[in-house]
């Protein structure tokens, strides 16, 4: 029998942790959900707080602190917090994407390095990156061997070599001005907190095909039932070679038949509940990936709902997620949340959604009270709408 939308709604918003808050730490909460877009610094902050039972930032901010998270740009090009654990495996999954975006640009070209000279350069800029490093220290440092255009081979570096952002305090870990350090190249260790993810052990180190059909294994337990198009969407990797992962790994997955026949993968035995399961209303950090994950995004977007929320050019506000799916965008305002709903709601959601408003209140106090605020320019063309301010 087809699964329909709302079957795919539920699966998702059960291993997204998202019908119910659960007691994990953080960093295992990291590797069950694979990855936390961090693009703005908060939004990790905020992920966990929606999926965590008695989610203390303090214990984000040490794990930042002590390396056992990693910030770095992965998936889709952009910044992404992952366990330490799982950022070598990564990291060579999207090698290739990650060269193509930033070797091929033309921007690289005007620096007249050739690729050859850039991969040259890389061990040398992880030794002087074995401590925090400014982005100007890093432009001087390269200036020295690459003097046409700094700026834009460390926009290469970036992506080419394996550089994490340092934590450079603030309220949210990371500021404004980022700093960078080499990362680790290879795993740590397993800990009791972070157990191995994968079907089996980790990937070889040097087998960039291997780590992806990891990451596809790893993709379906936190956001499956997927398609190919899924797979490569949430990464941004070629589709030939998200299908050629999948192919490999058929004799390990379940296929599904979903909405118009669209072919799914899933992981043997993965939870699907029942699509009456209720599901508590949430208040969805900037980017969080559940909005991002899938080339269909219908499961948890309406697709009326679609260009409301991910701008055209690539912000996602902060929305209100209502019986499972977006109903709105919220910002905090004078006097707490104000939160824009795009259809009625019923005084039900209102009630449930003033509480999760109360309690995100208290925690941006000790921390940015006004957060997402330099976003304000997005909620001047929203259509007319149903607008409250829930209290703190």
């Amino acid at each position: 029998m087809p699964l329909t939308l709302r079957d795919l709604n539920r699966a998702t918003l059960a291993r997204q942790l998202l019908l119910r808050r659960e007691p994990l730490d953080v960093a295992g909460a990291v590797r069950r959900l694979v990855a936390l877009q961090a693009q703005e610094p908060a939004s990790p902050y905020l992920a966990l707080w929606n999926r965590l039972a008695g989610f203390d930032p303090a214990g984000l901010d040490a794990a930042f602190a002590a390396g056992s998270l990693v910030k770095a740009t992965l998936m889709r090009i952009t910044l992404h917090v992952v366990h330490a654990g799982d950022h070598p495996a990564m990291r060579l999954a999207m090698r290739r994407t990650l060269r193509a975006s930033r070797l091929g640009d033309k921007r690289f070209a005007a620096t007249g390095l050739t690729p050859a000279e850039a991969d040259a350069m890389v061990p040398e800029l992880l030794a002087f990156a074995d401590r925090p490093r400014t982005a100007a220290e890093l432009e001087a440092w390269i200036a020295e061997r690459a003097p046409l255009s700094p700026k834009d081979v460390l926009r290469t570096m970036r992506s080419i070599a394996p550089l994490r952002h340092a934590p450079t305090g603030g309220p949210w870990s990371f500021g404004p001005r980022p700093a960078y350090l080499a990362a680790p190249d290879t795993a740590p260790p397993a800990t009791a907190d972070a157990p191995p993810a994968a079907s089996g052990s980790a990937p070889p180190a040097g087998d960039a095909d291997a780590c992806l059909r990891a990451l596809v294994l790893r993709y379906l337990a936190a956001f499956g039932p997927a398609s190919v198009l899924d797979v490569a969407q949430f990464a941004m990797v070629y589709r030939p070679q998200a299908r050629a992962a999948f192919q490999a790994l058929s004799g390990e997955l379940e296929r599904l038949e979903g909405p118009d026949g669209a072919e799914l993968f899933d992981l043997p035995g993965a939870p699907r509940p029942d699509p009456d399961t209720p599901a508590p209303p949430r208040l969805m950090a900037m980017w969080d990936n559940v909005l991002l994950a899938y080339a269909d995004r219908a499961r948890v977007i309406p697709p009326a709902y679609r260009r409301l929320v991910i701008r055209a050019n690539g912000d996602v506000l902060p929305t209100l997620l209502v019986d499972g799916h977006v109903a709105g965008v919220w910002r905090p305002a004078e006097g707490g949340i104000e939160a824009t709903a795009f259809h009625r709601l019923p005084e039900e959601a209102w009630h449930g959604l003033a509480v999760e408003a109360k309690e995100l209140l208290a925690l941006l106090a000790g921390r940015e009270p006004r957060v997402y605020g330099r976003y304000a320019r997005w909620w001047g063309d929203l259509p007319a709408a149903e607008v409250r301010t829930l209290p703190g």
